[in-house]
């Protein structure tokens, strides 16, 4: 059961270089690069637990290219019933009945069995030995659990044991974004131009996966020139929805395009929140209590307008709720102007978004 190795995680490609590290600071230790062919991994055995124990505090000190190091507590053999056995021996010196805990497990290699299934075969054993309860989210405890081929690696590790992207007191942005209307004027001009600036503020839109993009031009355009950047605006939104939909471990909300009337869109909405961005506005530092009010509380649509190379219409101005200058004295471009503006709304109002209720966030999508 007793465990004397390391499981080293680098970058790709940069096992062997971990590895010669590795070496210099103990000529005597058994490194295995890049073991059965997994790369971005270096298995690590040394002769005694103290000996583990001082490589484990050099390698976190010296070598850079180390991304984590997992100390296991016990070894078994990768079959699901000795993974289970091994694992609840072990939780039953590490959680207590009071305690909360979850099993996390990566694996690598060929088995008859999945990292879910490890995970609730596991949590089953956890659960019965320590009378503990499971808490996925925001656990005392976690039960940790690598497999490389034919051998496990387990250890019980405090609260989520690797650093989580998000931990309690981070709120998930995109479920404020999903009430959000972008209305952004088109970019017109030489063909070259549109089609990469359309290009630009798709894949940016759909970055932050707001409610939907208005395209709103102001009185009559060039027919030509409005469906090339439509269409290339389509065209990158669907290219980071692509890379967003494989990516990411839940649904993602597709960003919806409509074509309207700059001035239609402001009187048809006029019962609900328009804000104006345009350098004519308060600096956005000094906004936060407005904001606050106009995004956080309804729970209808709310709708932020962008210029292009000309601005917001000025009789605008009169019917929006506010006007707002991102970055005071400076221009910035088309493409980066309603993506700047999300950024900026997010980290203002990040700390104030658990006050509301997340249901309002959802809107009607």
């Amino acid at each position: 059961m007793n465990c004397n190795k390391l499981l080293i995680k680098t970058r790709l490609g940069y096992e062997k270089i971990v590895s010669s590290r590795i070496k210099d600071i103990n000529p005597f230790i058994t490194v295995n690069t890049a073991p059965l062919g997994f790369k971005g991994l270096v298995l690590v055995e040394a002769n005694n637990r103290d000996e583990l124990e001082e490589l484990y505090n050099r390698i976190l000190k010296e070598i850079h290219e180390v991304e984590r190091v997992f100390k296991p507590e016990a070894c078994t053999r990768a079959t699901l019933n000795d993974i289970a056995l091994v694992a609840s021996q072990l939780a039953s010196n590490k959680i207590s009945s009071d305690e909360t805990f979850a099993v996390r497990t990566n694996r690598r290699g060929r088995h008859n069995f999945t990292s879910i299934d490890v995970n609730v075969v596991v949590g089953d054993y956890v659960r019965k030995t320590t009378g503990a309860t499971v808490n996925l989210s925001n656990p005392d405890k976690t039960v940790w659990i690598e497999i490389v081929g034919d051998e496990a690696y387990i250890a019980v590790v405090e609260g989520v044991g690797y650093a989580k992207k998000m931990r309690p007191g981070k709120y998930p942005l995109y479920k404020l974004f999903w009430k959000l209307s972008i209305v952004q004027m088109p970019y017109l001009g030489p063909l070259n131009a549109v089609r990469t600036m359309g290009m630009r503020i798709g894949r940016e839109i759909q970055n932050f996966e707001v409610r939907e993009l208005v395209i709103a031009p102001a009185g009559p355009v060039d027919a030509f020139q409005l469906s090339e950047f439509i269409k290339h605006v389509i065209e990158g939104i669907e290219s980071r929805y692509e890379v967003q939909r494989k990516s990411y471990g839940r649904r993602v909300q597709k960003a919806k395009v409509l074509v309207e009337d700059i001035y239609s869109l402001v009187r048809s909405r006029r019962n609900e929140v328009i804000i104006v961005f345009e350098p004519e506005g308060e600096p956005i530092s000094k906004l936060t209590s407005e904001l606050k009010q106009l995004i956080l509380q309804p729970r209808s649509r709310v709708n932020l307008l962008f210029g292009s190379r000309e601005g917001i219409p000025l009789g605008i101005y009169r019917f929006a709720d506010l006007v707002v200058d991102i970055a005071p004295g400076i221009t910035l471009s088309t493409e980066y102007a309603a993506s700047s503006a999300l950024i900026a709304i997010g980290t203002l109002l990040h700390d104030y978004i658990g006050e509301v209720d997340e249901s309002s966030n959802t809107g009607s999508r």
